[in-house]
């Protein structure tokens, strides 16, 4: 044994041109876990990054007296557990908030506008994609539960899904020449849905979120024209294949 060295007995008792061998191998095997280690390093490096939602915010607009649509309020708390911002405001602010929307979007701090409205709230969606086009803040998707009086669509709008009860009160949403933009009436009283339990149905909010998810987090999704399948399989005689659907563009 050597001071301060390692035990060089076995390489003593080794022929020399083994030792050189020996000694040469040991390099390489050194020099190979060192080349590993970077290639170890990039695979974790190279995960992909959770999708953000950081730049979408989502309006939803309760109807009447803000007691019949407490169903917004759920799809809220999900989408914010999503990391989606979600505001939940009365009908009659629909202009305030129009106008933040606007600001928040020109400031660069919010860049995809969502719209979710129920009864009176879904009435005054039309009204909010107007204004909010005149601002200069296109909306990207808007979601109507079962607006009960005739409503005109205009302005630009990526995506206007009207789900409507036509056996109740509900009304399909009418596209005027100054609509640029995707929209669909999708009738869902067929599907057991009623005027004050649409926003509250699983299905529909199932059908809302993933609409909603589909643009924050740029993937496609199913909704409106998909209504029929996502509420169940569609085939013949099954709730589903009874949602009438309409798309104008």
């Amino acid at each position: 044994m050597k001071p301060g060295g390692g035990d060089t007995g076995f390489l003593n008792v080794v022929p020399l041109s083994c030792r050189q061998w020996l000694r040469s191998l040991q390099r390489t095997a050194v020099a190979m876990l060192l080349l590993l280690l970077p290639v170890g390093a990039s695979i974790g490096n190279a995960a992909a990054p959770a999708p953000s939602a950081a730049g979408t915010h989502v309006y939803l607009l309760r109807g009447v007296l803000n007691i019949f649509s407490l169903g917004l309020d759920d799809i809220a708390a999900k989408l914010q557990a999503q990391g989606i911002n979600a505001t939940v405001a009365n009908y009659l602010s629909w202009s305030s908030l129009a106008d933040e929307a606007a600001a928040e979007y020109r400031s660069g701090r919010t860049r995809t506008i969502v719209l979710v409205g129920h009864s009176s709230g879904a009435t005054a969606l039309p009204d909010m994609v107007a204004r909010l086009d005149r601002l200069g803040a296109p909306v990207k998707l808007a979601i109507g539960l079962d607006s009960v009086f005739r409503t005109s669509l205009s302005g630009r709008v990526g995506r206007y899904i009207n789900f409507y009860v036509a056996n109740g009160n509900g009304e399909p949403v009418a596209r005027t020449k100054q609509l640029h933009g995707e929209l669909e009436n999708v009738d869902v009283g067929k599907l057991g849905m009623a005027h004050l339990t649409i926003d509250k149905s699983e299905i529909m909010q199932r059908k809302v979120i993933s609409a909603i998810d589909a643009v924050a987090f740029s993937r496609p999704g199913p909704a409106g024209s998909a209504a029929q399948a996502e509420a169940g399989a569609t085939r013949p005689g099954s709730p589903a294949a009874s949602a009438r659907v309409s798309t104008t563009r």
